[in-house]
């Protein structure tokens, strides 16, 4: 399966409405995941756990993190991303970063929604965490693009049978 060039990459994770899953680890070692809104700036996925939210107090207990974020449409885009997670601005800092808030919630909804949503939840405290790429495993894959061969949906690793090429035919 055809890999995200950079450029494709970088181009996907600035993309308006596509929703991040966030992975990270329950005291009990049991995993929780949650779909969340992100913002992809300076090589870096930020994103902002709510006070009381659950996978808040997961992350203060353990940063590391397990991120997933795709497209349902083809060409199923697709970046995973495990690491750990920076704390930038716990709660109470809200004002130093709201700015950074506003921009991702524009990437979701309409400029005068997402400054009303930023005034109607301004007194409710969130922390501001991020992801830099640079210090994380990264995987990306997508479906062949009109153009490109066909051949390699799979990856090699998933064949049975080591003649097996990537079309599905054996060698010879």
């Amino acid at each position: 399966m055809p890999v995200l060039s950079q450029e494709e990459r970088e181009a996907f994770l600035a993309e308006r409405h596509i929703v991040m899953r966030i992975a990270v680890v329950r005291p009990d070692g049991s995993p929780l995941v949650t779909p969340i809104w992100f913002l992809y700036q300076d090589g870096a996925i930020h994103f902002t756990p709510r006070e009381r939210s659950e996978w808040f107090a997961c992350l203060r207990r353990d940063p590391r993190v397990a991120l997933s974020i795709d497209e349902q449409p083809l060409p199923y885009r697709k970046v995973v991303i495990e690491g750990a997670a920076e704390l930038l601005h716990d709660v109470g800092a809200d004002a130093e970063w709201r700015d950074l808030y506003l921009r991702m919630a524009r990437k979701y909804i309409s400029d005068r929604e997402a400054d009303a949503y930023i005034q109607n939840t301004i007194d409710e405290p969130r922390g501001l965490y991020r992801v830099v790429l640079a210090d994380a495993k990264v995987r990306s894959w997508r479906m062949p693009v009109k153009g490109e061969a066909g051949e390699g949906v799979w990856h090699q690793r998933y064949y049975r049978d080591p003649n097996v090429q990537f079309d599905g035919s054996a060698r010879s």
